[in-house]
C-alpha cells in the first residue's frame, strides 16, 4: 500500500520550514543510517536531537494527527520524531531497506517500524531527479509530490532515491509502528474506511447501513489492533 496524502502543511508552513533549515547547520545524512545503508546513503540532514529539528518536527506531528486521510490509512501507535535531509547535486541514497526497529536517543522510546513517511519540503520543478522509487509486488513506483505533501508506504520495501542532477531537494522522513501490524489487514481496513466515508456523503452517517457498516469496520479494529 502506498498512499499520497495531500496538504499536510500548507505552502506557508513550507516556507517557514525552508527559512528555519536553511539557517541551521547540517551534518552527514549517514550518521542515522544503519549499516547496510550507510554505504550507499550520500546526504546531508539536520543533526536529530538539535532544537530546530525536534521543533519541525512537533509541527509535523501536530499537522499528521489533523490529517484524517493519514490517521486512517495509517493507524498509528507511535510516530518517530520526524528527520529532515536534503539532497544536492550528485547526491542520492541508493537501494535499502530500513531498519525493523528505531530507538530514540533522547526519549528512549523504540518502535516497530511498519510504515515508512516522506514529507516533500520542496517544489518538484526546483530540482531535477530525486525521485522516491518504492518497489513492491507489482513494480517500481517513482514519487514526487508538491511541497507539503508526503506518501506513506511500507517500511518492508526496497527503496531509492536518485541522484540529484539541479537543484536541492529537502524532505522530512520519519516511521511508525501501526495499531495494525498486518499491512494486509491495515490495508482492507483503510478501503472499508474511504468506502464508508463515501457512503456518508450520499446517505448521511445515520443511514442503518453505514452505521452498520461502521460498526464492522470498529470491530475489525478491535480485534486486530495491538496496543
Amino acid at each position: 500500500m502506498l498512499i499520497c496524502i495531500p496538504d499536510v502543511l500548507s505552502k506557508g508552513d513550507v516556507a517557514e520550514f525552508r527559512a528555519v533549515m536553511d539557517a541551521a547547520e547540517w551534518e552527514d545524512g549517514r550518521s542515522t543510517a544503519g549499516s547496510q545503508s550507510a554505504e550507499v546513503k550520500k546526504n546531508e540532514q539536520l543533526p536529530p536531537n538539535s532544537d530546530v529539528s525536534r521543533k519541525l518536527g512537533e509541527r509535523v506531528i501536530r499537522a499528521l494527527t489533523a490529517s484524517p486521510l493519514f490517521v486512517s490509512a495509517a493507524i498509528p501507535l507511535h510516530i518517530f520524531p520526524p528527520l529532515f535531509n536534503r539532497y544536492g547535486e550528485g547526491q542520492h541514497f541508493g537501494i535499502h531497506v530500513d531498519n525493523a526497529v528505531r530507538g530514540d536517543h533522547l526519549t528512549g522510546t523504540r518502535i516497530r517500524t511498519d510504515l515508512s513517511v516522506t514529507l516533500f519540503l520542496s517544489e518538484p520543478d526546483e530540482y531535477d531527479g530525486g525521485e522516491l522509487v518504492v518497489e513492491d509486488y507489482y513494480g517500481s513506483h517513482e514519487v514526487k509530490l508538491p511541497a507539503g505533501q508526503l506518501v506513506l508506504y511500507p517500511a518492508t520495501s526496497l527503496h531509492t532515491v536518485t541522484p540529484i542532477t539541479r537543484g536541492v531537494r529537502v524532505a522530512s522522513f520519519f516511521w511508525l509502528q501501526s495499531m495494525i501490524r498486518d499491512a494486509h489487514a491495515r490495508s482492507m481496513i483503510f478501503d472499508l474506511d474511504i468506502a464508508i466515508q463515501g457512503l456518508v456523503e450520499r446517505l448521511g452517517r445515520n443511514d442503518a447501513e453505514v452505521v452498520k457498516l461502521s460498526g464492522l469496520y470498529h470491530n475489525l479494529i478491535r480485534y486486530w489492533a495491538e496496543i
